[in-house]
C-alpha cells in the first residue's frame, strides 16, 4: 500500500470510528431521558400537595411528571404530593392530582370515602387493614380526615380490629 492510500484509508477509518461513537453517545443520551428531578423540587411539589393548591397545580403544569415523585423524609418514610393530601383531607387537591395522573393509594381513597373500592380489596387483602401510610398514618386516620365520607369506612375499620390512627415508623 502507498503512502497516499494508507493516509486516505487511515483518515476515513477514524471518521467512521468518530461518527459510530457519536451516534452511539446519541443514543445513550435519549434512552436516558431527561435529569431526575432535583430533590428541593420534589420536596417543595410533596409539601404544596398537602395543603396548597394553587402552588400544586402550578407545579404540575410546568412540570407534570411531579405526580409521579416521592420523598423520603427519613428511614424509608417516603410520601408523594397526594399523600400528603390524604393524610391532611385535602380532597380537591388530592382529586386535582388524581385526574392529572397521580398514583393512588388506598389510604387516599379511605379518605375520599371511596368505600365501594377499599372494601373489596380489603377483604381481599385483610392484612392491609393494619398497614401504615405515610409519617405512620393509618387508614383509621384516613377515614376520620375524611369526614362525611370516610365515617363508613371508619366505623368498617374499626369492626375490623383497626384501634389506631397513627403508629411510630421511625
Amino acid at each position: 500500500m502507498d503512502r497516499k492510500k494508507f493516509l486516505l484509508t487511515s483518515a476515513a477509518t477514524t471518521a467512521g470510528v468518530l461518527f459510530s461513537s457519536n451516534i452511539i453517545n446519541a443514543k445513550q443520551n435519549a434512552q436516558q431521558g431527561p435529569p431526575p428531578y432535583s430533590i428541593d423540587m420534589v420536596k417543595e411539589f410533596v409539601i404544596a400537595g398537602h395543603g396548597n393548591l394553587e402552588k400544586t397545580q402550578s407545579m404540575v403544569k410546568d412540570y407534570p411528571n411531579l405526580v409521579f415523585s416521592k420523598f423520603d423524609w427519613g428511614n424509608g418514610d417516603f410520601e408523594a404530593a397526594i399523600e400528603g393530601a390524604g393524610h391532611l383531607g385535602n380532597k380537591d387537591i388530592a382529586n386535582f392530582l388524581l385526574d392529572a395522573g397521580s398514583r393512588v393509594t388506598l389510604f387516599v381513597l379511605t379518605m375520599l370515602g371511596k368505600t365501594e373500592l377499599v372494601k373489596p380489596i380489603l377483604e381481599a387483602y385483610p392484612k392491609l387493614i393494619f398497614a401504615n401510610g405515610p409519617h405512620g398514618f393509618t387508614m383509621l386516620h384516613h377515614a376520620k380526615v375524611g369526614g362525611k365520607d370516610g365515617e363508613e369506612l371508619y366505623s368498617y375499620l374499626q369492626e375490623k380490629g383497626l384501634k389506631e390512627d397513627w403508629v411510630k415508623i421511625k
